[in-house]
């Protein structure tokens, strides 16, 4: 449906080449943006809808209680479908440590959030298949539960440095009414907020698509070369963006022949590893919790991304 839109509109109505450089990058510009928005607004609806049941006072209550693990999968969880509310991870996070929730727990949350998202899902599935969405996902899920385990098996909770004063999601709708009002409310919040990203991030994955040669990326993260995996986690680290404004670049960068676990490989490293995360994350732990913490996710990016290239 979306390539037959972008087809008509670029070629037919506008009557560019189908066969020009320009042309090609233009209708995959069209096709990614169309078909992004509306995957965007329809995921994100359903997911506001199921979180207004959970307020943030019940969601700590039930992470508080850690046994056998399962609080380290129900925080990955949580923070799977968590980003987007108008209260950002790393408060929630620091919140969830205030709250006595163990601290493994609660970096369960913090790893997964970022990396695992309504969007980003939706994104993948309409971008690469739903396969590799699902299979992403359930990645960045292990990821966080195993993240935590270890983090919480360092037993170091004394670490934090101090309180964070940020302001506290309160309200949620009862009634279906309000929760339909406050499910397209977030619809509508995250458009406006993310609306530029996301076309400029298509727009970026339309030039790469049309203009750069497949050499280049070859060249450097190509299949043949081992250390592919572990440059391109260090290389996305200074980037800072969401997954859902990255996948358009990332599908761009896979069509070029770099494999797709390298190149979802420095997508998380992106979302889940970015310097401004660093400082924030500085302001309410030690260096060297906060170091330990982004040694354990780039190892369990790195084997991932090695992990996607040989299943895929």
């Amino acid at each position: 449906m979306f390539e037959a839109f972008a087809n008509w509109l670029v070629y037919t109505l506008i009557g560019m080449d189908p066969a020009s450089t320009l042309g090609g990058a233009v209708q995959y510009f069209i096709y990614g943006v169309s078909k992004i928005f509306v995957m965007m607004a329809s995921i994100v609806f359903v997911v506001s809808f199921a979180r207004s049941f959970f307020p943030p006072h019940k969601i700590k209550e039930i992470l508080s209680h850690e046994k056998w693990g399962i609080s380290h999968l129900t925080a990955a969880l949580f923070g799977a479908i968590s980003p987007f509310c108008s209260c950002s991870s790393i408060p929630i996070f620091i919140g969830l440590a205030e709250a006595e929730v163990p601290l493994g727990v609660a970096f369960a949350f913090l790893v997964t959030s970022p990396l695992v998202n309504e969007i980003a899902f939706g994104i993948m599935g309409a971008t690469f298949g739903w396969k590799i969405a699902f299979i992403y996902a359930g990645s960045g899920i292990l990821l966080g539960v195993v993240a935590g385990l270890i983090m919480g098996k360092l037993g170091m909770q004394k670490e934090l440095l101090k309180r964070y004063n940020g302001e506290e999601c309160t309200f949620l709708p009862t009634t279906l009414k309000g929760r339909i009002k406050f499910s397209a409310m977030e619809v509508w919040d995250i458009v406006k907020r993310m609306y530029l990203f996301i076309i400029g991030g298509v727009a970026l994955g339309a030039i790469i698509h049309g203009y750069v040669p497949a050499e280049f990326f070859a060249q450097y993260i190509g299949k043949g070369n081992w250390f592919a995996v572990p440059f391109a986690v260090f290389v996305g680290i200074p980037i800072y963006a969401g997954c859902s404004t990255v996948v358009p670049v990332i599908f761009a960068i896979a069509t070029k022949g770099v494999p797709l676990g390298t190149a979802l490989a420095f997508m998380m490293s992106i979302a889940g590893l970015s310097l401004p995360e660093a400082l924030i994350l500085k302001g309410s732990m030690s260096m060297r919790l906060l170091t330990i913490f982004y040694i354990v996710v780039a190892i369990g990016i790195i084997l991932i991304g090695y992990l996607f290239n040989i299943i895929l």
